[in-house]
């Protein structure tokens, strides 16, 4: 059974996370969003990308046990090229977020173009928790929100309500939890009333300051991780403590 189904109606195309309750992003899952995407982008008669998810929340991230050895180094890499996939989409790309948004999955919507939020969401990235980081984030929050916001949340690890992400600038709009989709499909439809080339163009235009810094920022993030992180006792305890459902050991290092 596909875990990423999509529809096109009206320019819209609608790409959905299907595997709840938490939508996890395994390996497997981030193949089947690329794929999607690749065909998707071939269409000439798009106009938007609305990307949701099935259940009561966005994603709960990766897959951790794929983040160990030996399959981390895999995986960094195909995460790294999702999150690049979305952000070159060469059309206008929104995200509705309800639930929990974290790791992986946040670093998935930082991607988009506007993120259209319910009240009831909340958006973090945990993995300093578990003595790793979100290399996508790294390159992404500075970017989408503000160095300081980046900072806090990598360094926190603190989940931040959609009003507070709102209020930073990563999210373009806050919707009741029950009017989530509605809201997100208005303003898709909204979008998809204009020229597809001169979306198309604005979306390059929007972009072409960004793409070169942030394909290097993902990129020296990704050598971080798999190279300096990885070596560390702390990301191999952090990640197999939480694997195995015990209590981690930090060195004091």
């Amino acid at each position: 059974m596909s875990a990423v189904a999509f529809t096109v109606e009206d320019g819209v195309a609608r790409v959905t996370l299907d595997a709840p309750p938490l939508n996890i992003l395994s390996r497997a899952v981030l193949g089947e969003l690329c794929g999607a995407l690749t065909e998707l982008r071939a269409r000439r008669d798009l106009r938007v990308l609305l990307l949701g998810a099935a259940g009561k929340h966005f994603s709960a991230g990766a897959d951790v046990g794929e983040h160990l050895p030996p399959h981390h180094a895999a995986l960094i890499p195909e995460f790294r090229y999702a999150v690049t996939t979305l952000a070159e989409f060469p059309l206008p790309t929104i995200a509705a977020v309800r639930g929990r948004c974290l790791g992986g999955g946040f670093e998935l919507v930082q991607a988009v173009d506007l993120i259209v939020a319910a009240e009831g969401a909340s958006f973090g990235q945990p993995e300093i928790v578990l003595g790793v980081i979100p290399p996508a984030a790294c390159a992404l929050l500075p970017l989408r929100a503000s160095a300081s916001f980046a900072a806090r949340t990598v360094f926190t690890g603190d989940p931040v309500p959609a009003a507070a992400a709102e209020r930073a600038g990563l999210v373009a709009q806050v919707a009741p939890d029950a009017e989530l989709d509605r809201t997100a499909g208005e303003l898709a439809a909204r979008i998809a009333r204009h020229s597809g080339a001169a979306l198309r163009l604005a979306k390059k235009a929007l972009r072409a300051g960004q793409q070169a810094a942030l394909e290097r920022a993902l990129r020296e993030a990704e050598g971080i991780y798999l190279e300096e992180l990885m070596a560390t006792h702390d990301a191999l305890e952090g990640l197999r403590a939480f694997v195995e459902k015990r209590d981690h050991t930090w060195t004091h290092a």
